[in-house]
């Protein structure tokens, strides 16, 4: 299981992931997988944990961000980092694009595929 060696964006379905929010998964194999996330300004990540490592970058827009019980607001070019099994969640304050970086993949966002 693996994706493509080179991934090109205009290829790529963007997918249903909430209510206004909607996904694009880049590369991935067993241990490693990204995705492209895009947020309507007052979408939320609802909270939710899971056991995989997150690490995400916010590429543009400004999210309220809350890992942990702990909530900064980040803009583009800040990041964050999830443990396994930690609670997390965002809501969208401007519209706007994050990349999720997870270890192992998520294989729950396959199914289908």
């Amino acid at each position: 299981m693996k994706s493509s060696k080179f991934i090109i964006e205009k290829e790529l379905a963007w997918e249903p992931a909430g209510e206004g929010v909607v996904r694009q998964i880049l590369g991935y194999d067993g241990q490693l997988m990204q995705v492209k996330v895009a947020f309507k300004t007052g979408a939320i990540g609802y909270s939710h944990q899971h056991f995989h490592s997150q690490s995400s970058v916010v590429v543009s827009g400004r999210f309220e961000v809350t890992v942990g019980g702990e909530s900064k607001i980040l803009v583009a070019g800040d990041g964050f980092y999830v443990e396994p099994n930690v609670v997390h969640g965002v809501v969208c304050l401007e519209e706007g694009i994050l990349i999720d970086g997870f270890s192992p993949a998520r294989l729950d966002f396959l199914k289908g595929k």
